[in-house]
């Protein structure tokens, strides 16, 4: 193992969390993660193996890595996605998942083994009808149940919801009274423009629209400002009287750039610095040449950007010119 700390930009940002796709496969269609006609999926060869997941994974830790998220397409539609858990639950980081939540019974046994904390589920409407329409999918009572199941279970639940305009941003404070006795964490999310979703910002519920709308019904008095982890993406608050909590990420609107500790990988072994960036490095033909992939790593890393992969200004981020450059989000991981 090389020494911890070596995971630093140009900016002086040290990155301490990786994110690694394990596939790019789900059981899902949402609208804004996948194109209509869906996406050309990588040929089995090109992808990551679990011994190569593994093997990464465990370079990223000796190098300074302290939390490490499992992402997808859909992670546990993976056939070896147990057995890659319980490895990466060796490791000895903050190992956690998100999911759409329809496999979760299947690996509520694998997720104690491997320690995983919390479990992200992706739901954004609780209307089933919009639920389906949006997943292109009729699952949604199988998410409500397993999202109960791991509460039950004794998990940490937090539910991301993408906000899309005119279409579940009436749904904000039904959402938030999710929170009143159960011990949920919402995370209401800025809808991001990738390749396919056919974003553009009129569809954009913003941070400031989020916190009006929640100050329709609870008073500035009511609406608990927490403090937010040392590198959060994501702005938390609570009710004062109620169990759970909520926070915002506000990517778009206030992007939180300069702190930014987060390296993706993805499921065909590319190495992306930035969640908007096209710019990528393939770490798998290094690697099965058995040559060293650290200077891949520390190259990657002295490319990033210092916001927004060089996106850092309004019109810049609107430009379906440079953001339809990058993957769709299923392909990225999120």
């Amino acid at each position: 193992m090389e020494n911890k700390g070596n995971l630093l930009d140009s900016y002086g940002r040290e990155h301490n969390y990786l994110r690694i796709s394990i596939t790019e496969h789900c059981n899902l269609r949402c609208s804004y993660c996948m194109p209509e006609e869906g996406i050309a999926l990588t040929p089995k060869p090109h992808l990551m193996t679990a011994e190569e997941i593994v093997f990464i994974a465990q370079t990223f830790v000796g190098l300074g890595v302290t939390k490490i998220r499992l992402t997808g397409g859909e992670p546990l539609v993976r056939k070896d996605a147990k057995t890659i858990l319980q490895k990466l639950g060796q490791l000895g980081v903050d190992l956690s998942l998100t999911t759409n939540g329809i496999l979760v019974p299947d690996f509520i046994p694998t997720f104690k083994e491997a320690g995983i904390h919390p479990i992200n589920i992706s739901i954004d409407s609780l209307v089933k009808e919009k639920f389906n329409r949006i997943t292109r999918r009729n699952y949604f009572d199988t998410v409500l149940e397993n999202m109960t199941l791991l509460l039950r279970e004794g998990f940490k639940v937090r539910l991301n919801v993408v906000l899309i305009k005119d279409f579940n941003d009436n749904e904000i404070l039904d959402f938030i009274r999710l929170t009143k006795t159960e011990n949920l964490k919402i995370r209401f999310i800025e809808f991001m423009p990738f390749n396919g979703n056919h974003w553009d910002k009129s569809k954009l519920v913003s941070y400031a629209e989020i916190m009006d709308t929640i100050q329709t019904e609870y008073a500035l008095s009511e609406i608990e400002r927490l403090t937010d982890a040392p590198n959060d993406t994501a702005k938390n608050f609570k009710i004062a009287s109620y169990t759970g909590s909520f926070a915002i990420i506000s990517s778009v609107t206030n992007p939180f750039c300069s702190t930014c500790n987060r390296i993706r990988l993805t499921a065909d072994g590319k190495l992306k610095n930035c969640l908007f960036s096209n710019s990528e490095t393939p770490l798998l033909p290094t690697l099965r040449k058995g040559d060293s992939i650290l200077p891949l790593l520390q190259h990657n890393l002295q490319s990033k950007k210092a916001v927004r992969a060089g996106m850092d200004d309004d019109l810049k981020f609107q430009n379906p010119e440079l953001f339809s450059q990058n993957r769709s989000m299923i392909a990225i991981g999120g």
